[in-house]
Protein backbone atom coordinates (compact mmCIF):
# COMPACT_ATOMS: atom_id res chain seq x y z
CA UNK A 1 0.00 0.00 0.00
CA UNK A 2 1.39 3.38 -1.01
CA UNK A 3 2.12 5.95 1.65
CA UNK A 4 0.20 9.19 1.65
CA UNK A 5 1.97 12.52 1.45
CA UNK A 6 1.23 13.18 5.13
CA UNK A 7 2.69 9.81 6.16
CA UNK A 8 5.80 10.46 4.11
CA UNK A 9 6.19 13.90 5.69
CA UNK A 10 5.94 12.34 9.20
CA UNK A 11 8.61 9.77 8.29
CA UNK A 12 10.88 12.52 6.92
CA UNK A 13 10.45 14.62 10.09
CA UNK A 14 11.18 11.58 12.26
CA UNK A 15 14.30 10.75 10.25
CA UNK A 16 15.51 14.36 10.46
CA UNK A 17 15.12 14.29 14.25
CA UNK A 18 16.96 10.98 14.61
CA UNK A 19 19.75 11.95 12.22
CA UNK A 20 20.12 15.25 14.05
CA UNK A 21 20.87 13.63 17.41
CA UNK A 22 22.78 10.51 16.35
CA UNK A 23 26.47 9.89 16.96
CA UNK A 24 26.64 6.97 14.55
CA UNK A 25 24.49 5.82 11.68
CA UNK A 26 24.81 2.46 9.96
CA UNK A 27 23.22 1.36 6.69
CA UNK A 28 22.20 -2.28 6.55
CA UNK A 29 20.50 -4.53 3.99
CA UNK A 30 17.91 -6.62 5.80
CA UNK A 31 16.34 -8.44 2.83
CA UNK A 32 15.83 -12.10 3.67
CA UNK A 33 15.89 -11.51 7.44
CA UNK A 34 12.82 -12.88 9.21
CA UNK A 35 10.65 -10.49 11.19
CA UNK A 36 11.29 -12.37 14.44
CA UNK A 37 15.05 -12.10 13.98
CA UNK A 38 14.80 -8.41 13.09
CA UNK A 39 12.75 -7.88 16.24
CA UNK A 40 15.48 -9.56 18.29
CA UNK A 41 18.04 -7.19 16.78
CA UNK A 42 15.77 -4.20 17.51
CA UNK A 43 15.43 -5.26 21.15
CA UNK A 44 19.16 -5.76 21.58
CA UNK A 45 19.82 -2.35 20.02
CA UNK A 46 17.18 -0.72 22.20
CA UNK A 47 18.83 -2.12 25.35
CA UNK A 48 22.02 -0.30 24.32
CA UNK A 49 20.36 3.04 23.50
CA UNK A 50 20.38 2.43 19.75
CA UNK A 51 17.56 2.32 17.23
CA UNK A 52 16.81 0.44 14.03
CA UNK A 53 14.64 2.40 11.60
CA UNK A 54 13.26 1.01 8.34
CA UNK A 55 12.30 3.53 5.66
CA UNK A 56 12.15 3.80 1.92
CA UNK A 57 15.43 4.58 0.22
CA UNK A 58 13.99 7.68 -1.48
CA UNK A 59 12.86 9.16 1.84
CA UNK A 60 16.23 8.46 3.45
CA UNK A 61 17.91 10.01 0.43
CA UNK A 62 15.79 13.18 0.71
CA UNK A 63 16.73 13.67 4.36
CA UNK A 64 20.42 12.93 3.85
CA UNK A 65 20.70 15.21 0.81
CA UNK A 66 19.71 18.15 3.02
CA UNK A 67 22.34 17.27 5.60
CA UNK A 68 25.15 16.15 3.30
CA UNK A 69 24.65 15.98 -0.51
CA UNK A 70 27.53 13.54 -1.08
CA UNK A 71 26.08 11.19 1.55
CA UNK A 72 22.72 11.31 -0.21
CA UNK A 73 24.39 10.24 -3.44
CA UNK A 74 26.04 7.28 -1.68
CA UNK A 75 22.64 6.05 -0.47
CA UNK A 76 21.37 5.77 -4.05
CA UNK A 77 24.23 3.35 -4.81
CA UNK A 78 23.39 0.99 -1.92
CA UNK A 79 21.49 -2.14 -2.89
CA UNK A 80 18.70 -4.08 -1.20
CA UNK A 81 16.16 -3.15 1.44
CA UNK A 82 17.72 -0.38 3.46
CA UNK A 83 17.46 0.12 7.20
CA UNK A 84 19.24 2.64 9.40
CA UNK A 85 20.78 1.86 12.76
CA UNK A 86 21.32 4.90 14.96
CA UNK A 87 23.69 5.07 17.91
CA UNK A 88 22.82 7.88 20.29
CA UNK A 89 25.29 7.41 23.17
CA UNK A 90 28.18 5.28 21.92
CA UNK A 91 29.70 5.34 18.45
CA UNK A 92 30.94 1.74 18.34
CA UNK A 93 28.20 -0.26 20.11
CA UNK A 94 25.75 -0.21 17.16
CA UNK A 95 28.44 -1.51 14.82
CA UNK A 96 29.36 -4.28 17.28
CA UNK A 97 25.76 -5.38 17.77
CA UNK A 98 24.91 -5.38 14.07
CA UNK A 99 28.16 -7.18 13.22
CA UNK A 100 27.51 -9.89 15.84
CA UNK A 101 23.99 -10.31 14.49
CA UNK A 102 25.26 -10.51 10.89
CA UNK A 103 27.63 -13.32 11.93
CA UNK A 104 24.62 -15.39 13.06
CA UNK A 105 22.37 -14.34 10.18
CA UNK A 106 24.05 -14.20 6.78
CA UNK A 107 21.07 -12.41 5.18
CA UNK A 108 21.82 -9.19 7.08
CA UNK A 109 24.59 -7.22 5.42
CA UNK A 110 26.36 -4.09 6.58
CA UNK A 111 26.50 -1.67 3.65
CA UNK A 112 28.30 1.22 5.28
CA UNK A 113 27.91 3.88 7.90
CA UNK A 114 28.31 7.47 8.85
CA UNK A 115 30.80 8.42 11.58
CA UNK A 116 31.40 12.11 12.30
CA UNK A 117 29.40 13.05 9.19
CA UNK A 118 31.72 11.06 6.92
CA UNK A 119 30.62 8.00 4.97
CA UNK A 120 32.53 4.84 5.87
CA UNK A 121 32.61 1.72 3.71
CA UNK A 122 31.30 -1.61 5.00
CA UNK A 123 34.81 -2.96 5.63
CA UNK A 124 35.66 0.05 7.81
CA UNK A 125 32.51 -0.53 9.86
CA UNK A 126 33.37 -4.21 10.30
CA UNK A 127 36.89 -3.28 11.40
CA UNK A 128 35.45 -0.91 14.00
CA UNK A 129 33.05 -3.59 15.18
CA UNK A 130 35.89 -6.04 15.71
CA UNK A 131 37.75 -3.69 18.04
CA UNK A 132 37.70 -4.69 21.70
CA UNK A 133 35.32 -2.93 24.07
CA UNK A 134 36.39 0.28 25.80
CA UNK A 135 36.71 -1.47 29.18
CA UNK A 136 38.95 -4.15 27.68
CA UNK A 137 41.18 -1.54 26.03
CA UNK A 138 41.48 0.33 29.33
CA UNK A 139 42.37 -2.93 31.12
CA UNK A 140 45.08 -3.62 28.53
CA UNK A 141 46.46 -0.12 29.02
CA UNK A 142 46.61 -0.55 32.79
CA UNK A 143 48.36 -3.93 32.42
CA UNK A 144 50.86 -2.39 30.01
CA UNK A 145 51.64 0.45 32.39
CA UNK A 146 51.78 -1.86 35.39
CA UNK A 147 54.02 -4.53 33.80
CA UNK A 148 57.42 -2.76 34.18
CA UNK A 149 56.71 -1.92 37.82
CA UNK A 150 55.64 -5.50 38.53
CA UNK A 151 58.73 -6.90 36.82
CA UNK A 152 60.98 -4.53 38.79
CA UNK A 153 59.41 -5.71 42.06
CA UNK A 154 59.96 -9.33 41.05
CA UNK A 155 63.65 -8.62 40.30
CA UNK A 156 64.10 -6.99 43.70
CA UNK A 157 62.36 -9.89 45.43
CA UNK A 158 64.73 -12.30 43.67
CA UNK A 159 67.72 -10.92 45.60
CA UNK A 160 65.94 -11.25 48.94
CA UNK A 161 64.75 -14.78 48.11
CA UNK A 162 68.31 -15.73 47.14
CA UNK A 163 69.62 -14.38 50.46
CA UNK A 164 66.97 -16.28 52.44
CA UNK A 165 67.73 -19.47 50.50
CA UNK A 166 71.45 -19.07 51.22
CA UNK A 167 70.85 -18.44 54.94
CA UNK A 168 68.66 -21.56 55.23
CA UNK A 169 71.43 -23.64 53.59
CA UNK A 170 74.09 -22.19 55.92
CA UNK A 171 71.87 -22.85 58.95
CA UNK A 172 71.44 -26.52 58.01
Amino acid sequence: MALTKIQKQKIIEDLKEKIGRQKTMLFINYSGVKVRELSQLRNKLKENNCLLKVAKKNLINLVLKEKNPSLGQRIKDLEGQLALVFGFKDSIIPAKLVYEFSQKNENLKILGGCFENEFQEAQDIITLAQLPAKEELLARLVRTIEAPVSNFVNVLEGNIKGLIYLLTKVKA
